[in-house]
């Protein structure tokens, strides 16, 4: 079977992952002069002209392979056109993640485009593999963001006695050393996230870039407040301040779009300080996503200088 490197024609079998409202084209354009891959998630781009813009922007520097995200779930109300936009500028691989990759996986083969698909458990990885898929991206319990519940070492054995495309390890990984191991477990390549967190190219605050060198393990824990699916986050005095679960009031609000424009409109006149701050205040610019890698994040570092420690000994 083919390792990632073959598979896209790049240097290492590394993607950088794609990471809500962090990747941008600044990162991925480092990333391929590095010699691995790298993906963004299309919802960074609010409009598809913006979107195109980043591809083009990126196509631009280099010829090598990169990918990008795409939530294919109703949740996701720009996928149809999104999906157009990836195929029609010939992206070299789709992410799927958050529902059936099924169209995804037809239209973009016959644009010659590559489909990778997120899976946390064996059953996930036997349907996507039946529909087409080139490729599984193992998100284990070890991940940043949403993660799955199996362990590295476990998720990929199973996924390898059973599957019969390449498999990509996503979650935990933070060394050259981790990345060897994985591969011997079975992996094709790895995708690595929250050690890219805190590089100088990503356009966030200057304190999230801090917190991934100042917190460690120990202080990533699960919240539901920013989607109501458990995520790692830093466990900040922010965090810890206004709580991991959603309350009575920010649940009612995710299940009533009417009631929110009116609570709003409430909080607005009244003054209601107390009440914007249970429902309203836990966004993805105050509550930091990152995994237990951030254990290994030690200073903000140019993405080149992250890649080239990161694949030194492949």
């Amino acid at each position: 079977m083919q390792t990632l490197d073959q598979l896209l024609g790049i240097k290492y079998p590394v993607i950088v992952a794609p990471m809500f409202l962090i990747s941008n084209t600044k990162m991925v354009k480092e990333a391929l002069d590095a010699g691995v891959t790298a993906a963004f998630p299309a919802l960074n781009y609010r409009t598809d002209k913006e979107l195109r813009e980043a591809i083009a922007d990126i196509k631009a520097h280099s010829d090598k392979p990169f990918g990008v995200n795409l939530i294919v779930n109703k949740s996701n109300t720009k996928y149809k056109a999104q999906l157009k936009t990836l195929l029609e500028l010939k992206v070299g691989f789709i992410i799927t993640s958050l529902g059936s990759p099924k169209e995804v996986i037809e239209h973009a083969h016959q644009a010659g485009v590559k489909v990778f698909c997120d899976v946390v458990d064996l059953k996930y990885a036997q349907k996507v593999e039946s529909l087409g898929a080139d490729g599984i991206i193992a998100v284990n319990n070890r991940a940043g963001g949403h993660l799955g519940s199996i362990s590295p070492q476990e998720l990929i054995k199973q996924l390898k006695e059973n599957c019969s495309i390449p498999i990509i390890s996503a979650g935990g990984i933070s060394s050259g050393a981790q990345i060897k191991e994985a591969m011997e477990w079975g992996a094709a390549g790895v995708q690595v996230g929250t050690i890219f967190i805190a590089c100088e190219e990503a356009e966030i605050s200057e304190d999230y870039k801090q917190a991934m060198v100042d917190y460690g393990e120990k202080d990533i824990i699960l919240s539901t407040k920013l989607s109501g699916s458990a995520l790692t986050v830093i466990n900040t005095p922010y965090v810890q301040e206004i709580g991991t679960k959603k309350n009575l009031l920010e649940w009612l609000l995710r299940k009533n779009k009417w009631l929110k424009k009116y609570i709003k409109m409430l909080i607005m006149v009244k003054g209601m300080k107390k009440i914007e701050k249970a429902a309203f205040s836990a966004t993805y610019k105050n509550v930091w996503v990152a995994g237990p890698s951030i254990e290994n994040v030690h200073s903000i570092r140019p993405i080149r200088a992250i890649i080239e420690e990161l694949v030194r000994d492949l």
